[in-house]
């Protein structure tokens, strides 16, 4: 799966993101409301709270209370590390149940966009945005590019810097930012 991922600043992070299919789908769970290092970081903390590794049935499994401990610990995965962590269960759940514990199994063959999309949306938080931009990340940084993914990704396939689907370097993280920024400033979205 090899992704070209470049987001927290910290290699061991990135790499977690760009290796583990599950880790990436957390770091995107994770990537609202609060800064994509952070979020893109979460994947590594969460692993190294459960002593090193991701597994979707363990952390499906967890006691809601004891994970959304886990969430809590500073520093927390999310601002809202109780919520967040109850969606990061309901994903691996989802994960278990529907793709028997793969998360790549999600895009790995999958030949036609529409039914990445379609598989991406009945992802618990994965809402109509976050499917378009993960699969330009999939698109982009991973070269999973099923027929029509431009479609589904919309403004996110073109060669603006919009979003993490965009971010191979530090240098795209900061130019990111400072759009971001002035865009914010403008009143814009990223999908203007």
């Amino acid at each position: 799966m090899p992704g070209t991922l470049v987001v927290t600043g910290d290699p061991t992070a990135d790499h977690l993101v760009n290796s583990d299919p599950l880790a990436l789908m957390i770091a995107m769970l994770l990537d609202q409301q609060i800064a994509i290092e952070l979020a893109f970081m979460g994947p590594a903390r969460l692993a190294e709270r459960l002593c090193g590794g991701l597994d979707a049935a363990t952390i499906a499994d967890m006691d809601p209370e004891e994970f959304a401990a886990i969430a809590r610990t500073k520093p927390a995965l999310h601002r809202f590390p109780a919520a967040m962590g109850g969606r990061i269960q309901e994903v691996c759940r989802h994960v278990v149940d529907t793709y028997d514990g793969d998360a790549g199994a999600i895009w790995r063959r999958v030949r036609r966009a529409d039914r990445l999309e379609a598989r991406l949306r009945s992802v618990p938080g994965f809402g109509p945005e976050k499917v378009k931009i993960f699969t330009a990340v999939l698109a982009k940084r991973f070269g999973r590019r099923p027929d029509g993914w431009e479609e589904v990704a919309g403004v996110f396939a073109d060669g603006e810097l919009r979003s993490v689907a965009d971010l191979d370097s530090t240098d795209a993280l900061a130019a990111l930012r400072a759009k971001r920024r002035a865009m914010k400033e403008a009143g814009k979205t990223k999908a203007d």
